[in-house]
C-alpha cells in the first residue's frame, strides 16, 4: 500500500469524490483507510446504565485505498507515487510534479 498515515488525499471514487484530506488511519492488510472529512457514518449506542437515554455517534469509516489517491499541492491535481532513490535510501516521490512525499 503507497499510502500512508498523514498524506494528504483526494477521493476519486464513491459518494465522496472530490474531497480533500488528510489519512488519520491506515489498515494495510484491510488495504482500507481512514481520512479525516470523508466517509461520515452514524453509530447508535444503546442505552446503558451509564448512558441511560443512548445516543448517536458520528465517526469516520474506513474506505479502499484504491477509491483515494495522493493529491498533490503544487499540480493541484491527483497523483500516483513513484520511487526513487537517494543517497541509497527509497524515497516516495510524486509522479504528476516529482516532489517528494513525507
Amino acid at each position: 500500500m503507497k499510502i500512508k498515515k498523514g498524506d494528504r488525499v483526494i477521493v476519486i471514487a464513491g459518494a465522496d469524490k472530490g474531497k480533500i484530506g488528510t489519512v488519520q488511519k491506515a489498515f494495510p492488510k484491510l488495504n482500507r483507510v481512514v481520512v479525516d472529512g470523508v466517509h461520515l457514518v452514524t453509530k447508535h449506542q444503546k442505552p446503558t446504565q451509564k448512558n441511560p437515554e443512548g445516543s448517536r455517534v458520528e465517526l469516520y469509516a474506513p474506505i479502499h485505498v484504491s477509491n483515494v489517491a495522493i493529491y498533490d499541492e503544487k499540480a493541484k491535481k491527483a497523483s500516483r507515487v513513484g520511487y526513487v532513490f537517494e543517497n541509497g535510501k527509497k524515497v516516495r516521490v510524486s509522479k504528476a510534479s516529482k516532489t517528494k512525499l513525507n
